[in-house]
């Protein structure tokens, strides 16, 4: 069986014109989804069992262009979970009790419970992305001495890429299992994508005049994709290049690499009985029986 968690990961020579963004040729889309209804299922079962375990905790990371089909992986691959077991958070535009805080807190506030999954629909890549393409952006958060996009120092984007190094550093070794998707999609297949939006009547509320604007800002968005991504691409929290023109293609992997790397945990068990307990279970269940 192909290993993805090994074949898709980003290493820190990463090139983004090295990646596919369509692998119908290898791997066909029936057979995705035919893949994911049994995996999303494995997956329910393991976090069933680390809820039970209450020691480690899952941030899914989800980053990639307008209409990479981020929404609607979320809703296929994580189908079969308890409700209890996954929450998803969508971070827009910072309001202005986020911009209070440094661009990190607001994430950091949404960080699973042990036990949960935590599905982030864009992340704290954003404020080395967006921010990264609209530099004026960074005024809202007010930081001392920039009160211009070029008093940005030279390093300030290798600073942040630290910080959020030193960020996910911290809670991997707290028990947070992170695991970073791009969706890779083709320019192409955003066209067709946006076109569907606006052809479609029920798909019409999706479309955004704005998704054109950025579109013609698609080149420095990839400068700023595989640079992030070669410098925050860690052994505990790696980056996976995900082939998304075909999103049945697309949410079969994101499942398959998630499965791969829990199933890698053999200390997630449903905890054992308390020996006390055990001890007078015969008892217990007389009881109950008796009644």
């Amino acid at each position: 069986m192909t290993n993805y968690s090994k074949l898709l990961t980003a290493k820190s020579s990463f090139k983004l014109k090295e990646h596919p963004t369509d692998i119908r040729d290898e791997i066909n889309p029936d057979d995705a989804k035919a893949e994911l209804k049994k995996l999303r299922k494995k997956i329910a079962e393991i976090q069933d069992k680390m809820y039970a375990h209450d020691k480690y905790s899952v941030l899914i990371c989800l980053q990639g262009m307008d209409t990479s089909g981020k929404d609607s992986l979320i809703r296929e691959v994580f189908k079969e979970f308890n409700v209890r077991g996954v929450v998803v958070e969508s971070f827009k535009t910072p309001n202005s009790q986020e911009l209070e805080h440094d661009y990190l807190w607001r994430h950091e506030i949404k960080l699973p419970e042990k036990g949960k999954f935590a599905v982030f629909n864009r992340t704290h890549y954003e404020n080395v992305l967006v921010t990264r393409v609209h530099p004026e952006y960074l005024l809202n958060e007010r930081i001392p001495h920039i009160n211009n996009p070029k008093d940005l120092p030279k390093d300030f984007w290798k600073m942040r890429y630290e910080q959020i190094n030193n960020f996910e550093k911290r809670i991997v070794e707290n028990g947070t299992i992170v695991l970073k998707f791009f969706l890779n999609l083709s320019k192409d297949e955003q066209k067709e994508r946006l076109l569907s939006r606006l052809e479609e009547d029920e798909k019409n509320w999706k479309f955004s005049p704005g998704d054109l604007e950025e579109r013609k800002l698609w080149d420095k968005y990839m400068v700023c994709y595989e640079e992030a991504i070669q410098n925050t691409s860690k052994k505990d929290a790696p980056w996976y290049v995900i082939p998304s023109d075909s999103k049945p293609i697309s949410r079969y992997l994101v499942a398959q690499i998630i499965y791969e790397v829990l199933s890698s945990y053999p200390d997630i068990q449903y905890p054992e009985m308390e020996p006390e307990i055990e001890e007078h279970k015969k008892n217990y269940k007389a009881q109950l029986e008796a009644e």
